[in-house]
């Protein structure tokens, strides 16, 4: 008997993750007119708060017609309160610029090096921390990593790189394996940590030349995946997790609790079950990293909690994330 995921492996390759990369919804009108809601227009910023709209047309197709507030909408539509000034909120939320090592490489906690892989992403979420990040002047790709491959070369206490930016899986297959070519030199290496969204809003990108790639690599693998909501899920996604799987990567996933989109235990609930049945386990659930433009996203601390302590109630505690907050120079995530 052929299972429904084994079937999905099976099935004829879909259209090139590049075509559909390019094809990408850029302009909030048409985003609105795709999902019902062209008479909504005239509540829309008149720019997009120095962050452009970018959303795969294969996520805007599970949005729900005529809905304002579908989850998956308010993660991408530029909203009027990105505009407003709060205080506490910033253009660096969690102390990225301080941990800065070498070029593109952030060094925050112990054993652990993260490299600024790539500035693009298939989607660009309003909440995002590194809104305004300088990609331009810290990406680690650059000079085919040199700079960034010294760096971890001269640390032996380095274990795990982890791979993040934008989306590391922006660049072309080749890319990565320029880069992994020079860690699998590095002794102290053994484990590479993928940060994506990709496999959930262009699952398309985990084509059979990236499940090559990752399968031959002599490193344990880690994928952590970003997903918010249980309607981010489809039959694609399940495939391009199960190719993952298949080329031997561990799949987690973290989210963040945003108002208005996932603050309640029923969806929360429902997010852990619809991880677990792809066969992912939930792994954080972030608070809001306070980036600005991102405030009206923002659910408070005692909300929070209850929230967990409901989620904790309802669900067996493989599928309860974590809930957590990154603050800049503190040597891990900080519980909540």
């Amino acid at each position: 008997m052929i299972t429904a995921s084994r079937a999905a492996r099976l099935s004829p390759p879909g259209p090139d993750w590049r075509a559909l990369w390019r094809e990408a919804v850029t302009d909030p009108r048409e985003l609105l007119d795709l999902v019902g809601l062209g008479h909504l227009a005239d509540r829309l910023p008149v720019d997009d708060a120095g962050f452009a709209v970018r959303v795969p047309r294969g996520f805007v197709a599970r949005m729900r017609q005529g809905d304002p507030g579908d989850p998956l909408l308010l993660q991408v539509l530029p909203q009027l309160a990105e505009h407003d000034v709060i205080p506490g909120f910033g253009t660096d939320a969690v102390g990225d610029m301080a941990a800065r090592s070498a070029q593109g490489v952030l060094h925050k906690y112990e054993g652990r090096a993260l490299l600024i892989a790539s500035g693009s992403c298939a989607i660009n979420c309003r909440y995002c921390f590194r809104r305004h990040f300088p990609y331009g002047d810290e990406m680690a790709a650059a000079g085919q990593w040199r700079k960034a491959l010294e760096h971890v070369r001269h640390d032996s206490s380095i274990s795990e790189l982890i791979l993040s930016g934008g989306d590391p899986l922006s660049l072309a297959t080749s890319k990565l394996a320029e880069l992994t070519q020079g860690l699998t030199e590095i002794p102290h290496v053994t484990r590479l940590r993928i940060h994506t969204r990709l496999p959930v809003v262009l699952p398309e990108r985990i084509d059979e030349a990236f499940g090559q790639w990752l399968a031959q690599l002599p490193l344990q693998k880690v994928v952590v995946l970003h997903a918010n909501h249980a309607n981010e899920f489809d039959t694609a996604v399940d495939s391009a997790c199960a190719r993952l799987r298949d080329a031997g990567a561990t799949l987690l996933n973290q989210s963040v609790l945003l108002r208005g989109i996932n603050d309640d235990v029923d969806t929360l609930a429902a997010l852990s079950e619809r991880l677990f049945a792809t066969g992912v386990l939930p792994y954080y659930l972030h608070q809001l990293d306070r980036v600005q433009g991102a405030a009206h996203f923002e659910v408070d601390d005692d909300r929070a909690l209850s929230l967990i302590e409901a989620v904790r109630h309802r669900l067996p505690g493989y599928l309860v994330p974590k809930l957590v907050r990154e603050v800049g120079g503190e040597p891990s995530k900080r519980p909540v």
